[in-house]
């Protein structure tokens, strides 16, 4: 089996020439998820089932209506197509579509960005702050005035409020204190029990250990572990959103900043994760966190960052509009290549407020009329090494989510010596969704010509190399 990745191929027209290898085949098999344009796999198809049908690949069908690509092609898992309304490719999905762990499949953005002097703004604050967020702290841009809503993007699992599932955490609770009580600690049994739980049962099971045994499970951890062991149990046992807020405040606490955690963390999320971590994160420590990150950049990477926690990313919901994409595409070009010096805020801009489907047709598109890779481009111009990171960052998770958390892992691993924190957090990060760890381990596999967990094997020893490759899903 071998990792696909997102097809090369457009959405609409003929296919760009192939790079790295030929084009997929077989049809794919019929399936029903919502359609997903720009080629993006449905959130619950694996990689190694997508082949790309013999036809044309995205010619559209005859007599399209005027200013319009036409409907969309066939989509690489098999998706009817839907009419897109009047001048839109794509639609948003419908009130019924399911719900997916990792969000449900991605479409453009609403509306043009306001005219020269306001360019790409986001738009005013939500209609409600779950969690009982405070406001976010104002910036210097005026909301768009064209901004049209669109159902929000679902927060990610344990993101959301508390849910109640069909599960019981007591047993597992007993499991974890009799593994720590009385002399010696079984460290097999910790991996056991924690390395396989999602996010809603993590929860669950730090609070029965609470409840049940009158004892903290992180605090016990820690009295009982050491060294990145003790770090990567603790990872699991906090849950993705109190342990993001716990890596956000430990990345600008002190002296220096781990420019690292932050894009891992912030950059790359949905509107709804990010409302969440900062109300959880002004709970927890009884600071903002915009303002703890003001005080941590500075000058143009903080305004990206400030534009990044705004929490106006175009929702996942919202078409692509052709027109729209157009006009991004000829923005990034004059704000880089087509200018002496770099607009870096028109960038970040773009980047920051567009969903995953917009910047996959503003990748291609760039490429259709520049000759040139976006990714190229930004690697190439006068853009600072935080911010430049953070922009490849924003532009790689729009086109191939798995291989960018892939090409993560290795680079924590590349090099003399392991980051092990940053390791060890994207593992534990990745693993929260399955069928992401699953897509992610098969992009690595497809890129590195090696199994993920052998890598990590040979990068790590003892007890901590025993739990990463459970975080990866191995047997131990």
């Amino acid at each position: 089996m071998s990792y696909q990745g997102y097809p090369p191929a457009s959405p609409y027209g003929q296919p760009p020439p192939p790079q790295g290898g030929g084009y997929y085949q077989q049809p794919p098999p019929q399936q029903h998820h919502q359609q997903s344009p720009y080629g993006a796999p449905p959130p619950h198809a694996s990689y190694n089932a997508y082949q790309q049908p013999p036809q044309a690949y995205g010619q559209p069908p005859p007599g399209p209506p005027p200013g319009q690509y036409g409907a969309p092609p066939p989509q690489p898992y098999g998706a009817p197509a839907h009419s897109p309304p009047p001048g839109q490719y794509g639609a948003p999905p419908p009130p019924h579509a399911p719900y997916y762990p990792s969000g449900p499949p991605q479409a453009g953005y609403g509306a043009p960005p306001p005219h020269a002097g306001g360019y790409g703004q986001p738009p005013g604050p939500p209609p409600h702050q779950p969690y009982g967020a405070p406001p976010a702290t104002p910036t210097t841009y005026p909301p768009q005035p064209y901004a049209v809503q669109y159902p929000p993007t679902p927060p990610s699992p344990g993101y959301g409020p508390a849910m109640s599932i069909p599960w019981n955490p007591d047993p597992d609770a007993d499991r974890l204190r009799k593994a720590m009580k009385g002399w010696g600690t079984d460290e097999k049994e910790l991996i056991r029990v924690l390395a396989d739980k999602d996010p809603l049962q993590i929860n669950l099971l730090r609070e029965a250990f609470s409840k049940r045994h009158r004892r903290d499970l992180i605090a016990d951890i820690k009295s009982e572990t050491s060294s990145w062991f003790e770090e990567g149990l603790v990872m699991l046992a906090r849950g993705p959103l109190l342990n993001d807020v716990h890596m956000l405040y430990n990345a600008m606490d002190g002296a220096g900043t781990n420019e690292d955690i932050l894009n891992d963390i912030l950059l790359r999320r949905s509107n709804a994760d990010l409302k969440a971590i900062k109300a959880e994160f002004s709970r927890v420590f009884r600071r903002s966190l915009e303002e703890m990150v003001r005080g941590e950049l500075s000058m143009k990477t903080e305004r990206h960052f400030m534009i990044v926690l705004g929490a106006t990313r175009a929702e996942d919901a919202a078409p692509v509009v052709k027109a729209d994409i157009d006009r991004d595409v000829d923005d990034i070009y004059n704000a880089t290549e087509g200018k002496i010096g770099t607009d870096e805020m028109r960038v970040c801009s773009i980047l920051s407020l567009r969903n995953n489907n917009q910047i996959r047709a503003i990748s291609y598109e760039y490429r259709q009329k520049y000759a040139r890779d976006l990714d190229t481009v930004i690697q190439k111009q006068e853009f600072s090494g935080h911010m430049k990171d953070a922009l490849l960052i924003q532009l790689r998770h729009g086109t191939d989510k798995y291989m960018l958390q892939a090409r993560l892992l290795e680079d924590a691993m590349a090099g003399l010596g392991t980051k092990d924190r940053l390791l060890t957090s994207r593992l534990v990060r990745a693993h929260w969704d399955r069928e992401n760890l699953r897509n992610v381990k098969n992009a690595y596999e497809q890129r590195y010509k090696t199994k993920l967990y052998k890598r990590v094997q040979g990068e790590t020893s003892g007890d901590y190399q025993r739990l990463l490759v459970a975080i990866c899903g191995e047997p131990i």
